[in-house]
């Protein structure tokens, strides 16, 4: 009679073998659609001082096309890659690389404070305080669209939501997904500021936070798609302007993104 009741204290406490991911390594690739709030953006060089408010920006989703699924032209469109490792049976570590893109809506009306001299730009030379101007094209063009390039860890959770006991889908699980990260932002800008030759050079420009939530579903234990919400905080206080060493712009902004993954996971 005791040795019955150890026997089944045994089976409560011993995780499923199905769902023990441990020492499971995974590889995944998708799309992103991203969202970004208001910034204010300060630029600083030699000839001008100033800070635009509330700036609006937007991402720039490519068409639906082949370019998706073409291996030369699958860094297009917004992408996430990532590969991780599962050190234990719930909890795993990995690397990824969020290719958003961030483009500011052109001829926006916005505040601006500062100052331009005149060897900027005779049209818009001048002391500002708190005045409106127009984004227009000749006096800025602000993107990261080579792009707004996020490299983070990231430390996950995964939890099978299927209680075997009560639904069993034959070679189907279904796991939930939550997790932080933290990272560098590597954006290549194309800024065209006034009449300056721009410099788009790939460059450490800050970093970024985020949380993560998501739906997992894996088919035959090692194939899976993948749906995730993921909002965060961007700061970048050392973004590239134009070809003048000296010369930088500055902003921070939190983001959030829906993304689209399909992936595959092993064991060696």
């Amino acid at each position: 009679m005791a040795f019955q009741s150890v026997s089944s204290y045994s089976q409560i406490i011993n995780p499923n073998p199905a769902h023990n991911n441990k020492g499971k390594i995974f590889v995944s690739w998708g799309w992103n659609r991203g969202a970004y709030t208001k910034s204010n953006i300060s630029f600083k060089g030699e000839e001008y001082d100033f800070k635009l408010k509330n700036v609006i920006a937007k991402d720039r989703q490519s068409p639906f096309t082949g370019a998706y699924f073409n291996p030369l032209k699958i860094t297009i469109p917004q992408y996430n890659f990532r590969i991780g490792y599962f050190f234990n049976p719930k909890y795993s570590i990995s690397f990824g690389f969020d290719h958003m893109k961030y483009v500011m809506k052109q001829n926006q009306t916005v505040k601006i404070s500062g100052k331009i001299a005149p060897g900027a730009n005779a049209n818009h030379e001048g002391i500002y305080d708190n005045d409106e101007i127009q984004l227009t094209e000749d006096f800025l063009q602000f993107e990261h669209t080579d792009g707004l390039n996020y490299l983070n860890l990231e430390l996950r959770r995964m939890d099978n939501i299927l209680d075997q006991k009560i639904l069993r889908v034959k070679n189907i699980d279904v796991n939930f997904i939550e997790g932080i990260g933290a990272g560098v932002m590597f954006p290549k800008s194309n800024v065209q500021l006034m009449n300056y030759e721009r410099n788009d050079q790939w460059h450490v420009a800050g970093y970024g936070v985020n949380l993560i939530a998501g739906l997992n579903v894996t088919f035959f234990k090692h194939f899976f798609v993948q749906g995730e919400v993921k909002g965060g905080y961007i700061n970048m206080p050392d973004i590239l302007t134009t070809n003048f060493k000296g010369d930088r712009a500055s902003q921070h902004f939190f983001f959030a993104q829906a993304n689209a993954n399909m992936g595959v996971s092993f064991k060696f």
